[in-house]
């Protein structure tokens, strides 16, 4: 069978190694604190600046860089976020992120998710805490607390085509006094979604606002031709990376522990080399002291890692042990293995493409695939088809399925290339494409979605057609790079260099601004009228 990334510790051993965690931690917090005389008042560009001890410190709290803050003319504005669910998928978490954004320049932020669970789990816990402990309000979606919040706010955000049920499902007669300030935030591709239940005030909103030009032209398409309705003004806003993930990305001492560490578990040598599928919905960090923790990232990390073998498929450990090391600089990370992310299809590429080295008798490193978002617990019929597919070509030894629960950060600082092999139309972004640019790595991808608007073909990687007749492209994609180290490294540095010029947290954050500046004017104009 293909080798899966699961270890195991005795029950004693793993109390010691909780135990070591939790000391060492203590251990750094205190000579963290001795060092700055008051966590909440510090130096930021030359200036004091004091934050609310409720609040986790965020350098962009009051400029971004250099930069003033673009975000600045929402202080004190009253802003609804209304999500389809609470979990740890990728619309909610991007809508937690701009939560915090608007928080950091001093709006206030009310969340609602609509339908609302009645029981809590660990998960929604643990979300709902950090927006609490960032000063998010959160609310029942079905009290009138929202309905009051919805007429008096600023600015009200549907995240998600699917939220758009809360408006008939809640507000009822007060929709005509809150739809003219919509902004509507939408992320799906599949064609499930174009339900008229779902989108029938679309027009009538302020704005929509989605992640890619490509996805825009989608949506256009499908709303006119299908449901017979016509998108409001839409906005095309690409994605940005945190500046917590380009701190581990630029941080060359944090990303050789972790390579280290990562390709030792899964017995891969450093020479060797590593072709990647990561299907992260997204990558959501929280940071405090960004710096300071990253100077202790190389001494815990082989507890870490440890701790993280002994409980390979464990959600609720996986949390808690964030709770304690990634207090400072959290990671939770949401995964999949599906036919729509084509994983399939990347291990007939990874096979062909060892066909063509042999066949051709070329010199390359010995290859790896890696495919993160299995799981052990319940393996799907399309994940046993995966399994069984590396057992027939006889190339368990080659092939990592690594599970679900783990952070994705390790693995980009571990492989060499990002295969992004989303099929149909694509990913309507895709920020795991970023987060690989961002730790230089090139990027072989589907020539479909979002993928086209972020990868320069030739420069910053390689693009494929989806389906089948995208399998021989993408292992010759692969050989290409297996054969060329210097192109492969070029490619890198040519991605990372995109990301500083398109894709940082500063340029989301501007792109944002625009929208929410002309979707306010707009729905000011509106309410005059």
């Amino acid at each position: 069978m293909a080798k899966t990334t699961a270890g195991w510790i005795p029950h004693s051993k793993r109390v010691l190694l909780l135990f070591l965690l939790v000391v060492s931690v203590s251990t750094a917090l205190v000579f963290l604190l001795r060092t700055n005389s008051d966590p909440c008042d510090s130096l930021r560009n030359g200036q004091p600046v004091t934050v609310d001890r409720t609040q986790i410190l965020r350098q962009s709290d009051a400029r971004v860089g250099a930069r003033k803050n673009p975000l600045g003319f929402m202080k004190s504005k009253l802003v609804l976020l209304v999500s389809h669910e609470l979990s740890l998928s990728g619309g909610p978490l991007l809508l937690m992120e701009l939560a915090f954004l608007l928080r950091n320049v001093g709006s206030h932020v009310v969340w609602i998710t609509y339908p609302k669970y009645e029981e809590k789990n660990e998960v929604t816990y643990s979300l709902e805490h950090k927006m609490l402990t960032r000063g998010v309000q959160v609310f029942s979606a079905k009290g009138q607390e929202a309905i009051d919040t919805a007429i008096k706010a600023d600015l009200v955000i549907l995240n998600t085509a699917v939220a758009g049920k809360w408006l008939d499902g809640i507000l009822k007669e007060q929709i005509p006094q809150v739809v003219p300030k919509i902004l509507w935030w939408i992320h799906e591709m599949r064609g499930h979604y174009f339900k008229l239940e779902y989108v029938k005030h679309l027009p009538f909103v302020a704005g929509a606002m989605i992640d890619s030009q490509t996805t825009t032209e989608y949506w256009k398409t499908r709303t006119h031709d299908r449901l017979k309705i016509n998108m409001p003004e839409t906005y095309v806003v690409h994605l940005g990376n945190s500046k917590d993930l380009m701190e581990i990305a630029e941080d060359n001492v944090a990303k050789r522990v972790l390579r280290e560490h990562i390709r030792e578990s899964l017995g891969v040598r450093s020479e060797d080399l590593i072709f990647a599928i990561i299907n992260s919905k997204v990558l959501f960090l929280i940071s405090f002291y960004r710096k300071s923790i990253l100077l202790i990232l190389a001494g815990l990390n082989s507890i870490i890692f440890q701790l993280y073998a002994a409980f390979p498929t464990s959600c609720v450990i996986d949390i808690e042990l964030h709770s304690l090391w990634f207090s400072c600089l959290k990671m939770i990370v949401h995964l999949c293995v599906s036919r729509g992310k084509g994983q399939d299809l990347f291990l007939r590429s990874f096979y062909e493409s060892l066909q063509i080295i042999r066949e051709k008798k070329l010199r390359v490193p010995s290859m790896h695939a890696v495919i993160v978002g299995s799981d052990m617990n319940v393996q799907t019929k399309f994940e046993t088809e995966l399994r069984e597919f590396v057992q027939s070509k006889d190339i368990e030894g080659r092939v990592h399925f690594v599970n679900k629960t783990l952070t994705v950060a390790p693995y980009l600082a571990a492989i060499d290339v990002l295969v992004q092999n989303s099929q149909a139309r694509g990913e309507c972004f895709g920020r795991i494409t970023i987060e690989a640019m961002a730790f230089k790595l090139p990027v072989l991808g589907t020539a479909a979605g979002g993928t086209t608007e972020i990868v320069v073909n030739g420069s910053t990687g390689l693009l494929h057609p989806v389906g089948k007749e995208g399998v021989i492209p993408l292992a010759t994609n692969m050989v290409k790079l297996a054969t060329h180290v210097e192109r492969r490294l070029t490619m890198g540095r040519k991605g990372y260099e995109r990301v500083r010029e398109r894709f940082m947290e500063h340029h989301m954050a501007e792109r944002i601004a625009s929208v929410l500046i002309q979707v306010i004017k707009k729905s000011k104009g509106r309410s005059r009228t």
